[in-house]
Formats: structure tokens, sequence, C-alpha cells
């Protein structure tokens, strides 16, 4: 028996140098003195109280555990509703109510119906499927999964959408690589989907809620509608040109160390021959899953069915494949909490920021630099504004505090209202830098292919290109489609 003994385990310097930055960086803020007002357009005084300053403290905090993932993801979310209990941020029974908030139980849900393709065997069904399409190529496996996120963002949620291509990617992942370490393929292969998400997100009111929000107060300010296909008009060459921009992005920095899996294609259509006629659990989970996402599309359309509570629809889902025994206690406990904790925690903490008004003194003092700068930059100025917003907060939360204020500001600069509510919305989609910015972000980070500090690298370049999409919608696409810019 060997009688050596291993060290002492290694001090992680740069985890707890990070641990102690957001530490020093919330105290900084949080004792500073008061913070001076901010002033809109129009005169009037928004000042930044106690609960703000310190809002914006723990905001810096959050930002930096997340970022460098000093501790595990979920433990951070967990921390920003302490935090706020302890630091008399917000009251503890509102602070960790958030937690339990509608849209992080639609992830729940979300992630149940993950679950449910994986168990029954859908999941094999549709990779198998789409792998005899594409081929052998693996920049076309990329490309054919980011299509059919794309698409599927049209007509459902892009949280369900990730939770729906979430086990279809590792079906085809395993295909391709059974060692547990993460390849540059399997970063691709995630974070594409999640970026992609995002991008198909934008073309229709279906893919999020961030739509309804902006146009209503659209129509509220401006006394003008925008319909359902008129948005889809405008929306469906940016999203779907983003589509394509991200897939040449992913290429270039998640380069497959394959170009092409020989056998590939034989391999699928062997594996699919050999899974049979569709069993009975497929068939009841496939009949409740599409139940579901009929009428949450119908929601749009339909005025009497928009005020079920989607979460609330959603989770039927849940309690019938439990009810029918597709799924069992044992997945019940298999949830992936740390997901779920999260974004609870995000959900938390955009409305820390939002209801303490911290997140709109923070947009009336970066409006307030362009009030009188050019209008394509006051325009790329909003979008810029809510793209880096949305990775912290709700994108409907960072909607609803800039574009009223945009909208206000934008006649005096001589810009037309539908390119503010148009660039925002764009941007609101597409949070590429943070994993708390939408769910498809911390449901493609449950692969283990890539950290945070991976996703907020690849996420830099990405979100330059986002920026010059933006710029070239409003100089040119826009424009030759019929969109006023600027007021007549």
């Amino acid at each position: 028996m060997s009688t050596s003994q291993a060290g002492p385990p290694r001090v992680d310097l740069k985890r707890l140098f990070f641990l102690f930055l957001g530490v020093v960086l919330f105290a900084v803020v949080y004792y500073s003195p008061p913070w001076p007002d901010a002033v809109d357009p129009m005169g009037k005084v928004f000042n930044l109280s106690f609960e703000g300053k310190a809002a914006l403290a723990l905001f810096l905090l959050a930002g930096t555990w997340w970022v460098f993932e000093v501790l595990p993801i979920g433990v951070t979310g967990l921390t920003i509703g302490v935090v706020q209990a302890l630091f008399f941020i917000r009251p503890a029974a509102t602070a960790f109510k958030d937690f339990m908030d509608p849209s992080v139980l639609f992830i729940f849900g979300s992630l149940m119906i993950g679950a449910v393709f994986t168990k029954v065997g859908i999941t094999k069904r549709l990779a198998y499927k789409m792998l005899m399409i594409v081929g052998e190529r693996t920049s076309m496996i990329y490309l054919g999964c980011f299509v059919v996120t794309a698409l599927l963002t049209h007509v459902m949620a892009h949280t369900a959408v990730a939770a729906t291509m979430y086990p279809l990617l590792l079906s085809i992942y395993a295909l391709y690589s059974d060692d547990e370490r993460p390849t540059k393929f399997g970063k691709g292969l995630f974070i594409g989907m999640a970026f992609v998400a995002g991008a198909g997100s934008i073309i229709t009111l279906l893919g999020a809620a961030r739509g309804i929000v902006a146009l209503g107060f659209y129509q509220e300010i401006t006394g003008k509608a925008i319909s359902f296909f008129e948005l889809t008009y405008y929306m469906f060459p940016i999203g779907w040109l983003m589509v394509f921009v991200l897939w040449a992005l992913i290429m270039l920095l998640c380069k497959p160390e394959q170009a092409t899996i020989p056998g590939l294609r034989e391999r699928a259509k062997r594996l699919s021959a050999e899974m049979g006629p569709w069993k009975r659990e497929e068939i009841l989970a496939s009949a409740i899953i599409f139940g579901v996402i009929l009428f949450l599309s119908l929601q749009s359309f339909i005025p009497a069915l928009k005020e079920f509570n989607k979460a609330a629809v959603l989770l039927v889902s849940t309690i019938l494949f439990f009810v029918l025994k597709i799924l069992d206690i044992r997945d019940l406990e298999d949830v992936p909490w740390n997901i779920i904790l999260l974004f609870a925690g995000a959900m938390s903490m955009g409305f820390c920021l939002w209801q303490t008004g911290a997140a709109e003194w923070l947009a009336i003092n970066w409006l307030g630099f362009f009030k009188e700068a050019h209008w394509f930059v006051f325009v790329m100025a909003i979008a810029f504004f809510v793209m880096v917003m949305t990775n912290f907060i709700m994108n409907v939360a960072a909607i609803a505090i800039s574009v009223p204020v945009a909208l206000v500001v934008a006649p005096y600069l001589n810009v037309a209202p539908e390119v503010i509510v148009f660039a925002a919305l764009v941007t609101a989609g597409m949070p590429f830098l943070l994993l708390v910015g939408a769910a498809p972000n911390a449901i493609a980070y449950n692969s283990k292919q890539f950290t945070s500090g991976e996703f907020f690298a690849y996420g830099i370049p990405a979100s330059i290109l986002l920026m010059a999409l933006v710029a070239l919608a409003v100089l040119l696409v826009w424009p030759m489609l019929g969109m006023p810019i600027l007021l007549q």
C-alpha cells in the first residue's frame, strides 16, 4: 500500500480575487454618499434612493460573480435574494417571492418537457432524421440545428424552443463524441443554439413576451398600433440575417475538430430503423406537448385565451406527464436546480433594479448623454443600452424602462417612433453576454460544454455584430422596406 499522501488542495487565487472583487464593488457603491439625480428631457427629476443605489451595488456583485463563476451560478442567484434581505434593499418576502415568479416556473415546465423528450425517445428520432437530411459535414449539422431552432421560435416561446432543442442536441452530440470533456463542436452547438433562439425570437410576437410590451408602450405614447404581421415584415430579414451571421461566427470561433463524421448518415439511418414504430409514451407525450404549444400560440390571436397565464398552461403538461406515469419521482429529483436558481436570481435582480428605480435612473442618465446628438447616434445608443441591460434584467423590464423615455426624446431629434421600438426589440432579444440574460442561455449551459466566462467571451463579438446589424437595419434595410426613420 502506498504511503504517499495527497498534498493540501491548491488555493485558487483567481477565484478568490474575483470573489472579493465582487464584494469590494458592492461595498464601495453601497456605502458611497448619495448619487446625483437624473433629469429627463422634460425636466422631471429622478432621485436615486438608498435602495436604488444598493440595487446597483448588488448588480455589480452579481455580474462579477456570474461572469467569472466564482460560485455555482445558482448559488450566486440565491445570494441575490439573501443580500436584498440582509442589506434592506427590499423586504425578504418581496425578494424571495420573485424566485417563484411565473417566468421561473415557465423555465421549470420547459425543462420538464425537455426531460420527457429525452426519456421517451422523441429527441433521438428527431436527431436521426435531421442527420439523415443534413449529412456528415459538421458545418451543415451546425446550420441544420440553428435553422430548426430559429423556425421553432416563430411559433413558440424561445424558452420552450431551447428546452425542446437541448435534448435533441445532446443526442446529436453523442454521435460526435462519447468523451465527457468539452469540445469545440459541443461549445458551438449549444452556445449557437442559445444565440440563435434569441435571433429567431424577434421575428414574430410568439417568440417572447417583450414584443407585446414594446408595442403596448408604442401605442400608448403615439396613439398608433403596430400589427402582428407588420412586426414580422420588418423583423424577418433582420432575424434571419442574424441567424446566418451567427452560424458564420460559430464556425469561426468553434470550428469543429472534425470536418466530417464519416458514416454518420448511415449510422443515423440504422439507429432510426432500430427504434421501430412510435411507442405509446411517445404518442402521448407528443400530443400533450403539441396541445400546449398550440394553445400558447393561439393566445396571440384569440382574445378569450389571453387571460390564461402561460406558465400555468405549460405546467399542465408537467402534471399530465406524472398523471400518465411518463415521468416519475426520480425524474423530478433530477431537475437541474442550478439552472432554475440562476434564473430565479436573475428575476429577483431585475425586479430589484426596476422597483427601486435604479434601472430608470440608469436609462435617463444614459439617454441624457445623447439628447442633442445626431439622430443615428441616439437610436444606436438606445439599442446599445437595451442590449446591455437585457443581459442583467428581464428583457421586458429593459424595454419598459428605456422605450418610454426614448419615445419622449425622439421627437426633439426628428426621429420616428417606429425605428426606436424596432431597434430596441432587436437587441432586447439577443443577450449574448451573460447566462442570466435569457433562459436559452441557461439551458444551454446545462450541457457542461462551456463556462460562463467562455459564454461571455464568445458573446462579445456576437454583440458587436448585433450592433452592426442594427446599424444596417436603420440605415438601409428598414428604409428600403418602407419604415419611416425621420419625421416629415
